[in-house]
């Protein structure tokens, strides 16, 4: 099991200290369901339960007696949202942290997102897959780390997991970048990627969009793709994204203490 570290203190320090500094960073009280974001099997029944934070539910079937799709896959993905229609749109400099319980039954992958602007939905990607078990996190403006490479964790389809994003702005700049922590939490131990520096966005996309960090704006949330692949094969899976907590500033929504932090780590 993991023990907390001078890097996990750091993180935790860091944290604290900027929670009068970022006081504008939305607060969510709702998310939107984004459907069909890829639709490769088109014919497929799907369903979904919104009853944020408690549970966010997709479930996407393509089974006999249907016919059967063939193609890549459909992607579906929530976000955070403060009225329940439009997702929040974060701002490079917005100090933000989510997590959830995942569970993830069929064929396919899923997770948490923090997804750039010019790909609002289908990059940014915190990936838990159950073909081969990878947990990973890659894609728009997130700096990768494998968790399956640097722990050998490995996703059992049906179980749950906890994932976890910090997102820390710092400076905003190439000495003082923005950083991440991404978290796990599974089969009772934790684990970490420690904090990670994001590189330098395009320079000829700011303004408007920002360097070092996130960029404006970023969204929020998760993502969940039904895997159409092989071909001439029923296919499905159902998501649940569980007891959502979120922080802003990053002050917890719920009272938190320095003692509180470290427990995260132990």
């Amino acid at each position: 099991m993991r023990r907390i570290t001078t890097t996990a203190l750091a993180l935790a320090a860091a944290c604290l200290a900027f929670a009068s500094a970022a006081l504008a960073t939305p607060l969510p009280n709702s998310a939107v369901i984004h459907t069909r974001v890829f639709d490769d099997c088109p014919i497929s029944i799907l369903s979904t339960t919104n009853a944020f934070p408690v549970l966010v539910e997709i479930n996407d079937q393509n089974q006999p007696p249907q016919p059967i799709c063939a193609g890549f896959a459909n992607l579906h993905t929530w976000r955070f949202s403060t009225d329940g229609v439009n997702p929040i749109q974060f701002l490079n400099g917005d100090a933000f942290g989510y997590s959830c319980t995942l569970v993830l039954n069929g064929i396919g992958e899923g997770g948490l997102s923090l997804a750039p602007w010019w790909s609002p939905d289908p990059d940014g990607l915190f990936n838990v897959r159950t073909t081969d078990g990878e947990i990973a996190v890659f894609g728009g403006r997130l700096p990768f780390f494998s968790f399956t490479g640097a722990f050998g964790l490995v996703y059992a389809n049906n179980t749950p997991i906890q994932l976890g994003i910090t997102y820390i702005p710092n400076g905003l700049s190439s000495i003082s970048p923005a950083q991440v922590v991404y978290s796990v939490r599974y089969a009772s131990i934790n684990y970490t990627s420690g904090l990670l520096n994001f590189d330098q966005g395009n320079p000829a996309e700011d303004p408007p969009h920002g360097l070092y960090g996130a960029l404006n704006p970023w969204y929020a949330g998760g993502h969940m793709k039904m895997f159409a692949f092989p071909a001439g094969q029923a296919h499905g899976i159902d998501g649940k994204w569980m007891d959502i907590q979120y922080t802003t500033g990053p002050v917890p929504t719920k009272k938190s203490s320095w003692s509180e932090l470290k427990k995260l780590y132990r």
